[in-house]
């Protein structure tokens, strides 16, 4: 699993989090709201927790590749 904290305009952060529900090697567990950051009216953040759909994806066998 895997923390995310996005970082960017209110436009960006959507895009990114709607790219994150689409991709199909991608679960998306938990996407936060967004809040602004402190010290800046343009930039914004949020959170996502994701994990690959396949757990071994990109895992070393036992032959020492990945799959």
């Amino acid at each position: 699993m895997l923390k995310i904290r996005l970082m960017g305009t209110k436009s960006d952060i959507r895009w990114f989090q709607n790219f994150l529900q689409i991709d199909s090697d991608i679960e998306v567990l938990e996407l936060s709201d967004i809040y602004p950051n402190k010290g800046t009216d343009r930039y914004y953040r949020s959170y996502a927790e994701v994990e690959r759909k396949d757990g071994n994806a990109g895992r070393p066998t036992e032959n020492g590749k990945s799959k």
